[in-house]
């Protein structure tokens, strides 16, 4: 975990390198305890990280520039800090108010202050973005799970099923088939050129697998 700590200052100091080193590393070490919660079974460090990766991919790919890049992955810092199950309901605007928060004393401007806090938001609702490439990529990369391979995709539905374990297995599989289904639906399921073609193909049939399942 310490390596997760540095990786967030590394990321502070790039956008903000005037920011108090020990409030960067408050702040971090705060996040990391909020990523550690109990409770937590997919919402972990390790959807944290499989989201930088995702990042990291579509940047290599052109999507992102490395400022916005570097952005995205505070913004997913932020994005779950608040995680509380079964009624979910304003995770992601308490979230956002957790960053609202943290950031200014860590000196970010408030352009930023304004990107992280609309892609914590979106983060809610999962709709197709506009052309904005890096609200495409956070987007993308929130949902790059959907695209794992089987192995890892199954361990991720069961790891959600976990953190909904108060839910008779009736009412889970009504309700994430609502979560689930519309994604199948869509003309596609991520924002980006690069996700589009090179995730969609693994994300459909994992899909498919899990509704047939629930059903």
């Amino acid at each position: 975990m310490p390596a997760l700590i540095a990786w967030w200052a590394q990321d502070v100091r790039a956008l903000s390198p005037h920011a108090e080193p020990t409030a960067v590393h408050d702040t971090g070490a705060d996040l990391l305890r909020r990523w550690s919660e109990p409770h937590r079974r997919y919402h972990t460090t390790t959807h944290l990280v499989e989201m930088f990766w995702a990042l990291e991919e579509l940047e290599s790919a052109g999507v992102l520039d490395p400022r916005s890049a570097t952005l995205g992955r505070l913004a997913g810092w932020f994005h779950d800090a608040v995680y509380t199950v079964p009624d979910a309901d304003g995770n992601e605007g308490r979230s956002a108010q957790v960053a609202s928060a943290a950031l200014p004393r860590l000196g970010f401007d408030t352009a930023d202050l304004a990107t992280v806090d609309h892609l914590i938001r979106a983060s809610e609702r999962h709709e197709l973005p506009g052309p904005d490439a890096l609200e495409g990529a956070f987007h993308d990369a929130d949902l790059w799970v959907l695209s794992a391979a089987p192995e890892r995709f199954d361990t991720y539905c069961a790891q959600v099923r976990e953190e909904y374990a108060r839910l008779p297995d009736a009412a889970y599989a009504r309700g994430r088939t609502a979560v689930l289904a519309p994604f199948l639906d869509r003309h596609r399921i991520y924002a980006t050129a690069a996700a589009d073609a090179d995730w969609t193909e693994r994300a459909r049939a994992n899909l498919r697998r899990e509704l047939d399942r629930l059903s």
